[in-house]
């Protein structure tokens, strides 16, 4: 899996133990991250990293050019080399590029699950960025590739796949979490206390617990995280996919800030505003955030346990249709009153 965003290792977590306890035996293989900056993986066992492709961020912006000036491609180029595939049945990638060009240079079967696939579709995009479009298609292709979206947007996409667990909760009053990972913690906390009469707990890159005034910091921590998840009226965060997703199936209130020059964020941000599903803002905006406090919290997404319906399908061969696991899936979802999938014509098979 792709290490960059917490939500892929999100969705191995949920998908790995399913997996396993059907009877596949399954081994790891992490990148775009640094070891030691890597956590939560107890579920994994042991686990193989390589170094992969990461964004380098200027200010909470994408630097394209730092980017590429920093990829190391020769490195790359060994990593898939020297990663051996052809004692295994099937390479399963969530967009991770080293164990899906291995598997396509050794001839193994691949299939790719997750949110990036969905854009080989016609699901929201953002206009004039035709080189990510490109390097999206491209960086990490599949023998089959099984997107994931909020709506199918009539094309074979499945629901989100969402940690089990998840149950909604009465929120504490006026009490929202805070995941801006990208942005810069003077910043975000000199934001977030112009609003003295609401409590925010803050997920940053800090050592110990901090409190400053209305503001409570902590470190990273996926147990508690899911913790403080469950007990807020809403969530301050990126426009991810994973995070978001979980949001939406609690039905909590969702304010997203996509990282600027990022096309999947920017298009998820565009796809939560067809979808009615989100406020956005694209910089710290009083107005926005003044609007999204003042919000009623939405009713909850019952998304359908998509891990469990992709595990019995691998473990029948794969043969079911995509379309027809997808139209499955979408069917037994509960109180999705915006979807948009009705109103496209398009239909697709796969």
């Amino acid at each position: 899996m792709q290490a960059t965003g917490n939500g892929h290792i999100t969705r191995a977590n949920v998908l790995v133990p399913k997996l396993r306890k059907i009877g596949f035996e399954v081994d790891v293989l992490l990148s775009g991250r640094e070891r030691q900056k890597l956590f939560g993986l107890e579920t994994f066992g042991h686990y193989r990293t390589r170094r992969g492709f990461s964004f380098v961020l200027d200010d909470g912006r994408v630097n394209a050019l730092r980017t590429l000036c920093q990829s190391d491609v020769g490195r790359f180029i060994r990593d898939i080399k020297d990663l051996d595939v052809h004692n295994y049945d099937l390479v399963l990638t969530d967009f991770e590029p080293v164990t899906a060009w291995a598997a396509k240079t050794q001839g193994k079967k691949s299939i790719g699950i997750g949110h990036q696939y969905a854009f080989n579709y016609p699901v929201p995009k953002q206009p004039l960025y035709y080189g990510s479009k490109t390097i999206m298609k491209n960086f990490a292709p599949a023998d089959v590739e099984i997107g994931l979206h909020w709506d199918a947007f009539g094309a074979p996409i499945l629901p989100p796949i969402i940690a089990s667990g998840l149950n909604y909760c009465a929120p504490r009053w006026k009490s929202y979490l805070v995941y801006l990972p990208f942005d810069d913690v003077p910043r975000v906390t000199e934001f977030l206390r112009r609003y003295p009469d609401y409590h925010f707990i803050y997920y940053a890159s800090v050592s110990d617990q901090l409190e400053q005034e209305n503001i409570t910091i902590k470190p990273y921590s996926r147990t508690h995280f899911s913790q403080d998840l469950m007990s807020v009226e809403g969530v301050v965060c990126g426009a991810g996919f994973e995070l978001p997703s979980e949001v939406l199936s609690l039905g909590k209130k969702l304010l997203v800030q996509p990282l600027a020059g990022q096309f999947e964020q920017l298009c998820n941000a565009q796809a939560l505003t067809l979808l009615a599903s989100a406020h956005v803002m694209h910089r710290f905006d009083d107005r926005v955030m003044k609007r999204f406090l003042r919000a009623p919290a939405p009713a909850s997404i019952k998304y359908p346990d998509v891990a469990q319906a992709l595990v019995e399908w691998l473990a029948d061969g794969a043969r079911e249709p995509i379309s027809g696991l997808s139209k499955r899936l979408w069917t037994s979802a509960e109180n999705n009153p915006n979807s948009v999938a009705s109103r496209l014509g398009n239909a697709w098979a796969l």
